[in-house]
């Protein structure tokens, strides 16, 4: 058995197909004619987009529009002037070829990405590096992989799948996907979820311990493979596939129902989302509203900041998709933990207790100001809320509260509409701001709890250190008082609390959260049935009850024991 993580969930038995990626060798030699090498360059750039389009229009029909646009952002990513400037320089500088040069800068660009301590941003570095394959193999000849032609029932199994390379895959051949890397946010994670077809990553020498042809059986919900299992196990499986079938049909029930527990407590379902286009999934998924809108990445995959006209649009179409329900929209969280190229920020020694957040967006008013202003714009077009992440005192609130009001008093002088009861809240995830809890909550409209950063500041944890990760968990009794002092002191004051965090949709948490008097719930699009499922399940007084006995813990693993 292996154990690896859980990239998408479901269980799939299947036939090993494993994807071998061409070795590729790049002859170092000196050019003699960089003209006619940087028409080589042109050229294979041309080949890229004209694939790569086709590539997307495919994945459009087989996967959506979504996902497909990975493959867009890939083509613009090659035709930023500066990556075209930096490849075409070097060629004619150094005399190299141009897939030496292709290799060597974008996989410089690569790995600044992959150094920035934050998932999402690492997964740009998966980008560059897949565009930077396929661009050497065009320029060497190399034909692409294709696995559209793999049989019915295959599990794939390969160090990692890039977007290009599963761009025309058929879903319905595929029983699931073994890697040897990848994360929770990896494009083999997404993909995979998008196509719904259980995945495992993560799982060490897996290309080398099977052989084509084997039998896997996959949990993707546990992140468990078993390599040629017994004929009891592939019953085993053959049975939990059928009950997962039978639980996904029951799911489509909940769809279109209110949010609300047996015993009649409503609660608010939304979503969390980092791009515009996003919205629309969350419409699909019956999610009403959005609990996070992450601002930040309209920041990223660019050399430049965006505009107050790019912001505005981008916040107005989110509102409109929703049309009229509400969305709760980020402010700029971004920092020495999220390094974005050309704000020039310097490396910090501890970044996530340094320049970031709401600290940067207070110096940085240029950028603030800007990004507010296009916010207030968009609250004409639908049920906007400001959040405001990492704060740690009342002052920061107040700030962001005139900085809005000023904003508000020039655009009655220019006669542009906004909503005038706008509501500013804070993002909850720092142990400054539950300590205060009481005394913000006399000032915000609302407080959403980010349970993410609120469990490691909490537990003084870097979740990306193995050493200590043991210790970054939610069930944790310091998480669990943090969490139920944000919600009563919220309560207390009349507000709205939500949590847009991981644990939103955890379904052992869920009765807990709704004994503490949550009210609003932000997930991930493709949770909001599963979870409303969960909710309708739950008696507020026996969650009650059950969370005086958690209150009562003093470890860890009480918790889990009462919680199972």
């Amino acid at each position: 058995m292996y154990k690896g993580i859980a990239g998408s969930e479901g269980i799939g038995i299947g036939n090993v197909v494993i994807i071998k990626e061409h070795e590729i060798n790049i002859e170092t030699k000196t050019i003699s004619d960089t003209d006619a090498e940087i028409t080589r360059l042109q050229d294979a750039i041309e080949k890229f987009v004209e694939d790569t389009t086709k590539m997307a229009e495919k994945m459009d029909i087989t996967v959506g529009k979504k996902d497909a646009d990975i493959l867009r952002g890939h083509i613009q990513m090659l035709q930023d002037p500066m990556i075209e400037e930096q490849i075409s320089a070097l060629i004619v500088a150094e005399k190299v070829s141009a897939e030496m040069a292709v290799d060597q800068v974008l996989e410089q660009t690569a790995e600044m990405f992959a150094q920035i301590p934050d998932e999402l941003l690492q997964q740009r570095a998966t980008d560059f590096r897949d565009i930077k394959t396929r661009m050497v193999k065009l320029l060497l000849g190399i034909e692409d992989v294709d696995i559209s032609q793999v049989p019915a029932n295959t599990v794939l199994v390969a160090r990692d799948l890039t977007p290009s390379m599963t761009a025309g895959i058929n879903p319905d051949n595929i029983a699931g996907i073994l890697t040897e890397v990848g994360g929770r946010t990896s494009h083999s994670a997404i993909l995979a979820r998008a196509m719904e077809i259980p995945a495992v990553l993560s799982i060490e020498n897996i290309c080398s311990d099977v052989k084509n042809g084997d039998v896997v059986a996959i949990d993707g919900t546990s992140g468990i493979a078993i390599v040629n299992p017994d004929e009891d196990t592939v019953k085993e499986y053959e049975q939990k596939l059928e009950e997962y079938k039978k639980e996904k049909a029951l799911l489509a029930e909940y769809a279109g129902k209110p949010s609300v527990t047996k015993d009649g407590t409503k609660v608010e379902l939304v979503c969390n989302i980092g791009k515009p286009e996003d919205a629309k999934k969350a419409v699909e998924c019956d999610g009403e509203g959005i609990g996070l809108f992450r601002t930040e990445f309209l920041f990223m995959d660019r050399d430049s900041i965006p505009t107050e006209e790019e912001q505005f649009e981008a916040y107005k179409s989110v509102t409109e998709t929703m049309k009229g329900k509400p969305v709760i929209i980020r402010t700029l969280d971004i920092g020495g933990d999220k390094a974005i190229p050309y704000l020039g920020l310097e490396e910090e020694e501890n970044p996530f207790l340094g320049f970031r957040a709401i600290r940067f967006c207070l110096q940085r008013t240029d950028i603030y100001k800007t990004q507010l202003r296009a916010l207030v714009r968009a609250s004409a077009f639908g049920k906007i809320k400001i959040m405001v992440p990492l704060v740690t005192c009342v002052e920061e609130l107040r700030q962001v509260k005139a900085m809005v009001a000023d904003i508000m008093k020039d655009l009655d002088k220019e006669g542009i509409d906004y909503n005038k009861n706008l509501e500013i809240g804070v993002m909850m995830e720092t142990s400054a701001a539950c300590m205060i809890a009481d005394l913000l909550a006399k000032e915000a409209a609302f407080f959403s709890i980010g349970t993410n950063d609120l469990t490691g500041y909490t537990m003084a944890v870097d979740r990306g250190n193995a050493k200590v990760a043991y210790l970054y968990s939610t069930y944790q009794p310091a998480v669990l008082r943090a969490i139920k002092r944000i919600i009563e002191c919220g309560k207390k004051e009349g507000i709205m609390v939500g949590m847009c965090g991981e644990a939103a949709a955890d379904p052992k948490l869920i009765p807990l959260l709704l004994a503490f008097g949550l009210d609003e719930f932000s997930v991930s699009a493709t949770s909001v049935l599963k979870t409303r499922k969960t909710i309708s399940t739950q008696d507020v007084e026996e969650c009650k009850a059950l969370a005086d006995k958690v209150m009562e813990c003093t470890t860890e693993e009480e918790v889990l024991e009462i919680l199972k």
